[in-house]
């Protein structure tokens, strides 16, 4: 696993051995980040970002390599949470993140009392907890974190669908590649 583009491009991260986390791909991660930019590599330049069940931080540290003044990792796992801090630390990142050891609901409040208004929010439970979709989009739509504008991206299987219009999110885009869906969210109406 490798960061793809920007500061720390083709820099390696570690992952935990075992089934415990299951990062993003390298190529699902490029994908993203291809259509988030959209051809203008500063796109994401000062954006700040909420990196939910964040794993290995492989997708937060992605956006910190593309210019993002702030990513808040969200990880409940104490491995998982060492590993984040581990792979910033190996490249040598120091400033702009604040990794947070809870789940994503309870993080939700800590963010908000923080004053925290993110651009993007990339949420990627376990598959098989497929309720922690709603229940995080839900929570997310109901707390002050994120700018009106923001966009949330949820990493699904292609299975199982989160929804058109999980809380108060509208789906406006849904890429599959493989088995894995990314569903774009943004505020409206159904």
């Amino acid at each position: 696993m490798r960061v793809i583009a920007g500061k720390y491009r083709s820099r390696i991260l570690q992952s935990l051995k075992g089934a415990e986390i299951r990062p993003t791909s390298d190529r699902l991660r490029e994908t993203l980040f291809d259509i988030l930019t959209a051809g203008n590599p500063a796109a994401l330049t000062g954006t700040v970002w909420l990196d939910l069940f964040a794993g290995t931080g492989a997708v937060g540290i992605e956006a910190l390599s593309r210019g993002a003044k702030m990513v808040h990792f969200v990880e409940e796992s104490k491995p998982a949470t060492e590993l984040i801090r581990k792979n910033l630390q190996s490249l040598k990142i120091e400033l702009g993140f604040n990794v947070l050891q809870q789940d994503a609901i309870r993080g939700f409040g800590s963010l908000a009392k923080q004053g925290v208004d993110a651009d993007f929010a990339f949420l990627d439970p376990p598959y098989a907890l497929t309720e922690l979709y709603g229940k995080t989009l839900e929570a997310l739509a109901g707390l002050r974190v994120m700018k009106p504008e923001g966009v949330v991206i949820a990493e699904h299987e292609k299975r199982f669908d989160p929804g058109e219009n999980p809380g108060k999110f509208v789906r406006y885009r849904k890429l599959v590649q493989g088995d894995a869906v990314l569903s774009f969210y943004r505020r409206g109406t159904a």
